[in-house]
C-alpha cells in the first residue's frame, strides 16, 4: 500500500473531523470580508516539525502530528489573515504539507532556527493570505544595543533574546502594519523573564516613535510567557504602553488551563495617548481565543492533542480596514 500524502483525499473519518471542525470556526471566528477587515492572529503550534505519513497516527507512533491534524491545522489558519506562528522547528514536513493544503495564494516568511539549549531549534513564521495582505518590505530580527542593557536589566540571557524576535511590515487596503511576534523563554522561575519582556517594550516604544512619521502600525504578539494580568512580568510588558485589548482578558490560553488563569499569549499595541504613537489601525472591539478541544480531541487524551494540535489556542484580533 502506497503512503499517503497530504495531497491525497483524506477518508472519511477526517472529513466528518474536518466538518465538524469548520463548523465551529464559523460560529467562533468572524468571517474575513473584502475591503472591510483584518483578522491577525498568533499561535504557538507545539512543536511544529515533523509528522507521521498517516492520516491518523497511532500510540505506537512518533511523531502523533500525523496527516490529518495537518489538514485541521490549515483549516485554523485559513480563517484568519495573517498568523504569526511560534515553536516552528528545525524540521519543516508539518509546516510546508501545511502550505500546500493552503494552496498558492497563501505566503510564508520565516527566520531561521534558534541554536543552543535556549533557542530549541525553533522558528519564528509569519504566513499569510496574498489576496488580503502583502509583505511591504522591512523583515527583520530585533537584537538588543549594548547600551541599553543596564536599563533593560541583567536578567536578560547573555544581554540578549533568547529566542530572537522577528519583525516584518504587511500592508492591507494602504495601512502598514508591522507584526513583532516573540516567544519569550520559560525558564526556571518567572522573574527570569522580565529582562525579555522589558526589552520588548522598550524596543517596541522606541521603533514606534521612530515609524510614527511613516504611519506605521506596530503589533506585538506571540508566546509571553506572563503568568497573570497583575504579576511583574506583565508589569515589564505593559511598561511602556503596550496593551493587550479587554476582551482578551481571563480567556484561556492553553488546553490545559480552562480556568483562563494565565495569560502567556498575547496581541498588544500603543493605545494610550502621550510619547508613544497610538495605533492607526482600528481596532473593532473584537477579539479572542478559538478552543478547537470538542470538535478534535475525541477519545485522545489533552496531551495526546497537544502533539497532534497544539496545547495553545490560536488567539485573535479583528480590525477595520475602511478608515471608518
Amino acid at each position: 500500500m502506497p503512503i499517503p500524502t497530504i495531497s491525497d483525499a483524506p477518508p472519511g473519518a477526517v472529513k466528518a473531523q474536518l466538518e465538524r471542525l469548520s463548523s465551529d470556526l464559523r460560529a467562533s471566528i468572524p468571517p474575513r470580508r473584502l475591503d472591510e477587515n483584518l483578522l491577525i492572529a498568533t499561535w504557538n503550534i507545539r512543536g511544529f516539525g515533523d509528522l507521521t505519513p498517516k492520516w491518523e497516527s497511532s500510540d505506537d507512533d512518533s511523531p502523533k502530528r500525523d496527516l490529518g491534524s495537518v489538514l485541521c491545522l490549515a483549516e485554523i489558519v485559513s480563517r484568519f489573515d495573517v498568523v504569526a506562528i511560534q515553536e516552528v522547528k528545525d524540521n519543516l514536513k508539518g509546516l510546508r504539507d501545511m502550505m500546500r493544503v493552503l494552496g498558492g495564494d497563501w505566503g510564508l516568511i520565516m527566520t531561521d532556527t534558534n541554536e543552543g539549549g535556549v533557542g530549541n531549534s525553533e522558528r519564528m513564521a509569519f504566513v499569510f493570505d496574498t489576496r488580503r495582505v502583502k509583505p511591504s518590505g522591512l523583515a527583520g530580527e530585533l537584537v538588543v544595543p549594548p547600551e541599553w542593557r543596564d536599563t533593560i536589566g541583567r536578567d536578560l540571557t547573555s544581554g540578549q533574546f533568547a529566542r530572537t524576535p522577528y519583525a516584518v511590515s504587511f500592508i492591507s487596503h494602504g495601512q502598514t502594519f508591522v507584526l513583532v511576534t516573540l516567544h519569550v523563554l520559560y525558564g526556571d522561575e518567572a522573574s527570569e523573564r522580565a529582562g525579555e519582556l522589558r526589552a520588548i517594550a522598550e524596543w517596541m516604544a522606541r521603533w514606534a516613535k521612530q515609524e510614527e512619521d511613516w504611519g506605521h502600525n506596530l503589533i506585538a504578539l506571540g508566546d509571553f510567557n506572563i503568568d497573570r494580568i497583575d504579576d511583574p512580568n506583565f508589569e515589564a510588558f505593559t511598561s511602556t504602553g503596550l496593551r493587550p485589548p479587554m476582551e482578551l482578558e481571563g480567556l484561556p490560553r492553553t488546553i490545559f488551563d480552562q480556568a483562563g488563569e494565565n495569560f502567556y499569549d498575547q496581541i498588544a499595541w500603543f493605545t494610550t495617548e502621550g510619547t508613544v504613537p497610538v495605533l492607526s489601525l482600528r481596532y473593532t472591539g473584537n477579539a479572542g481565543n478559538f478552543d478547537f478541544t470538542p470538535s478534535l480531541q475525541g477519545d485522545l487524551t489533552l496531551t495526546s492533542l497537544s502533539w497532534r494540535i497544539s496545547d495553545h489556542y490560536p488567539l485573535w484580533a479583528e480590525f477595520s480596514v475602511t478608515g471608518e
